[in-house]
């Protein structure tokens, strides 16, 4: 009778031969005609090959180690005594070599997921502090901006909604498209504290202003299924600004209602109602895809514990300190420069950080 893997390792190796099986599949579909022929498909297809490629590598690493160790292991059970005896010096090693490779292919299979969504929405809305918020989210969005040009990840602009008596933002939704994005910006998600002295300020007192962020998966078409003749509401009005007042008398903006969840989308950004229609039903994917991972997250945490994507996006998250020149996050121990993270937009050590300690979390629950 067969027996199917029952430990965790057994399960483990299970899972990283289905996963280089299919990078294997995906190497072959990115050269066929079809994705030859569409460049949007072939780099969707490339994001998640990369995404599996050190899985893939490291596994075939792995077999090759544990092959030459069986051949050692043969030689020293053989009647060639030599033979024997080099295979005793060097089996240590390779058995060494081999646990070391088996450990990296398990940090990289689970955030192969991750790294496979290439595409997320980042909505940013000024909080508490009035004038000073709105600043707040102009700076945060600045720096997810240009640092998505230090990863050569592309930014549209979804939708603005500006402040203009200060300069400021009271919300900002934006796609960004790359290899990692959702690895990295997953954990930007929450509340953002700023104590500063605000430019407005007359005598010099730091005030505390916050700024929520959202990060939310793309959707693709083949995970969320929408009714949009049936479950959806959309209205065309003319696009309002602050007070709601109409600023044109077009009618191009688009409001949309998923009547099962309740998630409501206005899209105005552009002087298109075809383009407003495409973005505000790309929100809208996104939000309703977001209830549900929300939802199957809460199921399985009752049986496991640590599980992905089961923080509250409400938390605050980190808060910028800048008479200190400090950035501390909430979930790490060790405290970074403002100067580097506001002013240079270099967020990867942090996010380096993070992710190892999510690798290390998420494996600990394997």
């Amino acid at each position: 009778m067969s027996t199917s893997p029952d430990t965790t390792e057994d399960r483990v190796i299970a899972k990283i031969r289905e996963l280089a099986d299919q990078h294997a599949a995906l190497t072959k579909r990115l050269s066929s005609p079809e994705a030859m022929g569409d460049h949007v498909l072939a780099r969707e297809l490339s994001i998640k090959r990369a995404a599996l490629e050190p899985v893939a590598a490291g596994f075939a690493e792995y077999e090759r180690l544990v092959l030459e160790s069986r051949e050692l292991r043969e030689a020293l059970a053989g009647d060639d005594a030599e033979l024997a005896s080099m295979a005793r010096d060097e089996l240590p090693g390779l058995e060494h070599a081999a646990g070391e490779a088996i450990e990296h292919v398990k940090a990289a299979l689970v955030q192969s997921e991750d790294r496979a969504i290439g595409s997320v929405i980042l909505e940013i809305r000024a909080g508490t502090g009035g004038d000073e918020a709105t600043l707040w989210a102009r700076d945060l969005l600045e720096v997810y901006t240009r640092y998505a040009g230090t990863r050569r990840w592309s930014v549209d602009e979804m939708d603005l909604d500006a402040e203009p008596s200060v300069g400021g933002i009271r919300r900002a939704i934006i796609n960004v498209r790359g290899e990692g994005v959702w690895s990295e910006l997953s954990f930007e998600a929450g509340v953002h504290s700023v104590k500063r002295v605000p430019a407005t300020e007359t005598q010099g007192r730091v005030h505390t202003s916050t700024c929520t962020v959202a990060v939310l998966p793309e959707a693709e078409a083949v995970e969320v299924s929408i009714d949009w003749a049936g479950d959806v509401d959309e209205h065309i009005t003319t696009a309002q600004g602050p007070g709601g007042q109409n600023v044109n008398k077009v009618a191009t903006a688009v409001h949309l209602l998923h009547k099962p969840t309740g998630v409501e989308v206005r899209m105005q950004e552009t002087k298109s109602q075809a383009q407003n229609r495409e973005k505000a039903r790309r929100l809208l994917a996104a939000r309703v895809a977001d209830i549900e991972r929300q939802r199957a997250d809460a199921e399985r945490s009752a049986e496991r514990r640590g599980q992905i994507g089961t923080g509250q996006r409400s938390e605050k998250i980190r808060v910028y300190r800048y008479q200190d020149n400090i950035v501390a996050d909430q979930r790490l121990d060790q405290k970074f420069s403002k100067s580097k993270v506001i002013d240079e937009a270099d967020l990867g050590p942090m996010l380096t950080a993070l992710l190892e300690q999510e690798t290390a979390r998420r494996l600990a629950a394997l």
